[in-house]
């Protein structure tokens, strides 16, 4: 009997719906290894609550859902299969066909009792659960960053006077507290709704107040010219740095959490609003990307600009300039791992300090090249002066030798 497994994709991941078993051999299949099941409550999360999963139910209790983050390798697949979409809805669709887990090719949706997904509700549904998983697996991932840092972000905010710092610590553990609430429920009331819908105000001031530290602290290194400040004020920014990074990623996590509460309440209040709304949830996320991103990258600019003006004094300064670069590269090795957590793009690689040897060996080479040069130039100039002079000599010679034969034959006939 053949088998069918259903694939959703949009601009985070792909979608997997099928028979547990052909899913799992789908995946391997493909090399995907690595893959998030939606659980249980995917089925509720597409069709809702009542009357329509208990009629989708018989055709659909035994599917399994997974999740699958785009990469290059899954982005492949995609390709492979050509699932199809349109600009509107932002994702593609298609259905793959094939025995025990062996897949035979591409097959567009077809109306049918497996094909749930040609309804435009619970296909809006699933798009709307797709968001809402990408959001949660960045969630983790900044998670784990503000672990790795050791980044106790809200002692950084506590550590400050202004009061919106102090809200978004409050901000952020009744979101976290809804969350977890969601995940019990499986859904968000307008009880819960109200406690968190005020909450991206205190989150988007405290994005703005740490973006505005940050470009503090790029300009003041930007300011120093004396090496020994710019040692001193790099090493000092360090630790800001990486502290303001983390409450931006903290911010972010939290905007990403209000977005999953406030889709799952949309769907609640007005599931015909739900796709439009996604959409418009996306591009603001985007938006908050690329304000993210331009301010720092600006920042890493300015750092770079620090490292080229202490390797163009790393002769005078051999011990301190190499610092300044060291201290450069690790800030902005922080800003790419930021980035990366929040899927903003950054091309941006390490600088390397030039080392004292590297540099002195380069000005040697280049004297002794400049030295050799005049040594020949000295050569060829000797050799000129010492062939100039030798024809004078020979010229003054010859006219002394005549003048005397001239007097000596002069003389001559005057005695006869």
């Amino acid at each position: 009997m053949d088998s069918e497994i259903q694939l959703i994709s949009d601009d985070d991941g792909l979608m997997v719906i099928g028979n547990a078993a052909d899913v799992d051999r789908f995946l391997i299949s493909e090399g995907l290894s690595s893959s998030k099941d939606l659980g249980p409550q995917w089925l509720t999360s597409v069709f809702g609550a009542g009357a329509a999963v208990a009629q989708a139910g018989s055709e659909f209790a035994a599917e399994s859902g997974r999740w699958v983050k785009l990469t290059p390798k899954s982005a492949q697949l995609v390709k492979k299969y050509g699932l199809r979409g349109g600009s509107k809805t932002g994702f593609g669709t298609g259905v793959v066909k094939g025995q025990k887990g062996q897949i035979r090719g591409f097959v567009e949706f077809v109306k049918g009792p497996r094909s749930f997904l040609t309804n435009p509700a619970a296909l809006a549904n699933a798009a709307k659960l797709m968001s809402q998983v990408a959001m949660q697996q960045s969630m983790d991932e900044i998670t784990d960053y503000l672990a790795t840092i050791d980044a106790k972000v809200d002692d950084v905010l506590r550590a400050q006077k202004d009061t919106v710092l102090s809200r978004m610590i409050g901000v952020g553990l009744v979101i976290d507290e809804t969350m977890t609430i969601r995940e019990r429920r499986g859904r968000v009331d307008e009880t819960m709704w109200s406690k968190v819908q005020d909450g991206p105000t205190a989150i988007a001031e405290t994005q703005v107040y740490a973006l505005r530290q940050l470009d503090a602290i790029a300009e003041k290194m930007e300011r120093q010219s004396k090496i020994g400040d710019l040692v001193a004020t790099v090493r000092e920014a360090e630790s800001p740095v990486r502290e303001w990074l983390a409450v931006l990623a903290r911010c972010f996590q939290l905007q990403d959490a209000i977005t999953v509460l406030e889709l799952d309440r949309v769907l609640d209040a007005s599931p015909e609003e739900l796709d439009g709304h996604r959409l418009g949830l996306k591009a603001a996320r985007q938006d908050r990307q690329e304000l993210i991103a331009r301010s720092t990258e600006r920042l890493v600019g300015r750092m770079d600009a620090v490292a080229g003006t202490a390797n163009a004094k790393v002769l005078l300064h051999p011990a301190k300039s190499p610092a300044v670069v060291q201290s450069s590269n690790h800030m902005a090795i922080g800003v790419h791992d930021f980035h990366e957590r929040l899927g903003i793009e950054s091309g941006r690689r390490s600088s390397e300090a030039r080392r004292w040897a590297e540099a002195a060996t380069e000005v040697r080479d280049k004297a002794l090249e400049t030295g050799a040069k005049g040594v020949d130039a000295a050569r060829r100039h000797g050799k000129v002066t010492l062939d100039r002079a030798g024809s004078i000599k020979d010229r003054l010679a010859g006219g002394i030798a005549e003048r005397a034969r001239r007097r000596r034959g002069g003389g001559t006939g005057n005695t006869e």
